[in-house]
């Protein structure tokens, strides 16, 4: 029995090359991410003006995920929802 050849993935290769230049991201959740690494102090600053701008019971805004990184550097995620409806 002969194995059928694998499909072309040119046409994948090419939105995923396309999505990375424009910096554009899936999302399937709804929600808006953002990405920092800021000194131990800045990130408590920064999660706590994301809070008090989206409200976490309106825009259920949430810290998704941290980590310690070098030199007392935080690297967080943030999520909200983009609208309060």
């Amino acid at each position: 029995m002969k194995v059928p050849a694998r499909p072309s993935l040119d046409s994948l290769k090419t939105r995923l090359d396309k999505g990375r230049a424009t910096g554009e991201r899936l999302t399937r959740d709804g929600f808006l991410r953002e990405t920092f690494v800021l000194p131990r102090e800045a990130a408590r600053v920064k999660a706590r003006e994301w809070f008090d701008r989206w409200p976490k019971q309106a825009y259920w805004t949430a810290i998704e995920s941290w980590a310690e990184r070098p030199d007392d550097e935080i690297e967080f995620t943030m999520r909200r929802l983009p609208t309060a409806d």
